[in-house]
């Protein structure tokens, strides 16, 4: 590893598991010493488990509670004194709460979905930029490409793609508003990436029937290390130039 993020701190949401836990590892391997949000206490054991004591610092947070977070976000700069990175990755699929065509999705499905995908990240953000003020930080949202592109009927959650095209317009009106302060903000938009939230994808003969088509640079899914190489980059400082930019990582899919 180049240890691109040496002596800095970075706070990773959703590292229970997926493309969270692939970019908190890779950024404690680029020298970061790593917060680890998520409500899967026992995935987020799991990933702390593959780190340095010293290295780590595992918070069992419920990122939909305002409280919860401030205090969370307090507990890493009272323990490192200072934020540099902040990557979030926490969300989920709202299918099994109603998620679904505009038609038919629910007003349950469509308020659980907003609340996962889209209020934990304004949360997350709203506390701890602060602290990446004080350090000329960066900030990566995690979006997906169905929040750039329409789905079809084999991806037809319109919350879903609702709060993921939500995530790009509040991080690119972050990225306007605190550029002039030294603070970066940027998107991924991921495809299809093999991770435990993409396990219905995975199972479905026609959807991987389909991957030469949606994702025809490999013709196969992502990995969740496909992300996190992304977001290491954009948080170091080889991004130094770089705000507001939504950075695909989709294996073609949005060039079709």
């Amino acid at each position: 590893m180049t240890r691109r993020l040496a002596d800095k701190v970075v706070l990773v949401t959703g590292a229970a598991s997926g493309i969270g836990r692939a970019t908190a590892l890779r950024c404690a391997a680029e020298g970061a010493r790593v917060a680890l949000f998520d409500v899967a206490s026992d995935g987020l054991q799991e990933t702390c488990s593959r780190l340095a004591a010293d290295q780590a610092l595992p918070v069992t947070v419920d990122l939909t509670q305002p409280a919860a977070v401030e205090a969370a976000v307090a507990q890493v700069v009272e323990r490192w004194r200072r934020l540099d990175g902040l990557f979030n990755a926490a969300g989920g699929s709202g299918r099994a709460h109603g998620d679904g065509p505009v038609d038919r999705c629910t007003l349950e499905g469509w308020r659980w979905t907003l609340d996962l995908n889209l209020t934990t990240v304004f949360l997350v953000c709203k506390y701890a930029t602060p602290a990446l003020l004080a350090g000329r930080g960066a900030v990566v949202n995690l979006a997906s490409v169905l929040g750039l592109v329409g789905g079809d009927e084999d991806f037809a959650t319109h919350a879903y793609a609702a709060s993921k095209a939500g995530i790009i317009g509040l991080s690119r009106a972050m990225a306007s508003y605190y550029a002039p302060q030294g603070l970066r903000v940027n998107v991924i938009a991921p495809g299809l990436i093999a991770t435990p939230m993409s396990r219905r994808a995975q199972q479905d003969p026609a959807i991987l029937a389909r991957m030469t088509q949606l994702q025809p640079l490999t013709g196969a899914m992502g990995m969740p290390e496909d992300v996190a190489s992304a977001a290491v980059f954009l948080l170091s400082d080889e991004a130094r130039f770089i705000t507001g930019a939504v950075l695909t990582v989709d294996g073609g899919w949005t060039v079709r």
